[in-house]
């Protein structure tokens, strides 16, 4: 069956995740990375997961689950090593009409977390619906490659100047031109370098360029 791909703003959102293990930690990084407020249900944790809910950065509940335990939370990630819990967690999780992954068992839940590079605001997904998690693998690796921290960078000198931008150029297309001027080898190399203010010359020339000819 074929996803529907979104991303979503979980800031301040209630998370939690069931299961204390490896895989839970990596789960809670990437919530708290996107600003969720993350609850880990589980006996035991990671030294990792430990840390974390000392600086109280997310709530340890030291217990196993118990039906109810989810109840109020936006998105639910079962993570245990238990099969079982896993699939009740998961039924009730979207009875209650929350947002469900199960680690090991995705179809089980109603979402699924693809692959992703990051590069600041720049956020690269690769899915292959399941079926082949080393494909996945393999084209982050390339896309790790391809599109360094520059891009993340880049994204940024764009966020500078994106207001001037419209005000100088009202049009859609006006604007195309000046994305395609910026967005090319040369800036990224300037960047890849660490020559931010020669990059975000090149690009306030371009704007300056499009101005003068419309």
């Amino acid at each position: 069956m074929p996803f529907y791909p979104i991303n979503l703003q979980i800031s301040r959102q209630p998370c939690i995740v069931v299961g204390g293990g490896n895989v839970a930690e990596r789960k809670v990084a990437a919530l708290l990375l996107a600003g969720g407020v993350v609850t880990v249900l589980s006996p035991e944790i990671t030294q990792g997961l430990a840390v974390l809910a000392e600086r109280k950065e997310i709530i340890h509940i030291a217990r196993s689950y118990q039906q109810g335990d989810v109840k109020g939370f936006f998105i639910i990630i079962c993570s245990t090593d238990n099969p079982s819990v896993n699939k009740l967690v998961a039924a009730e999780g979207k009875e209650l009409g929350a947002l469900v992954n199960v680690a090991d068992a995705p179809e089980l839940g109603n979402f699924s977390v693809p692959a992703q590079i990051s590069r600041g605001d720049l956020l690269l997904t690769i899915s292959t619906g399941g079926k082949s998690p080393a494909v996945a693998k393999k084209l982050r690796e390339e896309l790790g490659e391809r599109y360094g921290p520059e891009y993340g960078t880049y994204l940024e000198l764009v966020a500078k100047v994106r207001e001037q931008i419209k005000k100088e150029l009202p049009t859609s297309k006006e604007r195309e031109v000046v994305w395609r001027r910026t967005i090319d080898q040369e800036v990224i190399s300037l960047l890849k370098d660490g020559k931010i203010k020669e990059a975000e010359a090149k690009i306030y020339n371009a704007i300056s360029c499009s101005g003068t000819q419309s």
